[in-house]
């Protein structure tokens, strides 16, 4: 039975199944410290909602989320929670584990040898907790992040209830997902958003839904209806 456990760091809160937790945990601290050092270098990092050039000398966890921000048009900080995710997990594997999920804040991460479900919830659509995404080992790692204008820390310039993406770097898909839901304000954005955001470098597929309409583009998991009935209980909200 996969066992997941909640670990908080700041403001960020993480939900991870790994029998590697400890080191995990670790490395999220260490991530956030390099991050937080080169913040206080680089103030226009964190503040940014455009593209954002790293300084020389930079971390590597700063290159990558400067990189997806410029990839999907956002600033850098869109790519923090799956930046730090996929950290994570990768100091998992580097430690020989077999399975790794990090999830931050929606942002998900996740390497296992057993098929893993994510639940959709898109909030007041009818769609909410109706269904998941089945992710099969041979798809791992993956990155799925998703964003919603209306619930979660991130900003949204738009009126979207949900954009997940799939891509095999985690900053990508959160910088992706944050774009898909500042392009969408109402039904007739969302081909507009899946041509777009479907059309960047290293995106494998995304799913986007505004009401009772939803969209998709590219490849996604298999779709399933969702099993667990405490969805709700588990989704980020503020």
């Amino acid at each position: 039975m996969r066992i997941y456990r909640s670990f908080s760091y700041k403001e960020a809160n993480f939900r991870i199944a790994s029998p590697f937790f400890d080191i995990i945990t670790m490395e999220l601290c260490r991530q956030r410290k390099l991050l937080d050092r080169y913040i206080r270098r680089h103030p226009l990092f964190q503040l940014s909602m455009e593209p954002v050039q790293p300084l020389p000398g930079a971390p590597k966890i700063a290159v990558v989320m400067a990189e997806a921000g410029k990839k999907a048009g956002t600033g850098p900080m869109a790519a923090v929670a799956g930046a730090m995710a996929q950290a994570g997990v990768q100091a998992a594997l580097t430690a020989g584990a077999e399975e790794a999920i990090v999830e931050n804040g929606g942002d998900i991460f996740l390497t296992s040898p057993a098929a893993v479900y994510i639940g959709l919830y898109p909030g007041n659509s009818s769609l909410s907790g109706k269904l998941a995404f089945r992710i099969a080992p041979e798809d791992m790692p993956l990155a799925v992040c998703s964003s919603s204008s209306y619930m979660g820390h991130s900003k949204s310039f738009g009126k979207c209830d949900l954009a997940t993406v799939m891509a095999k770097e985690a900053a990508l898909a959160d910088t992706a997902a944050t774009q898909a839901c500042n392009m969408v304000r109402s039904k007739g954005d969302i081909d507009t958003a899946l041509e777009k955001i479907g059309a960047i470098e290293g995106i494998m597929g995304l799913l986007i839904v505004k009401g009772e309409f939803v969209g998709k583009a590219g490849w996604l998991p298999e779709l399933v209806k969702n099993a667990d009935p405490g969805l709700e209980g588990k989704i980020t909200r503020f």
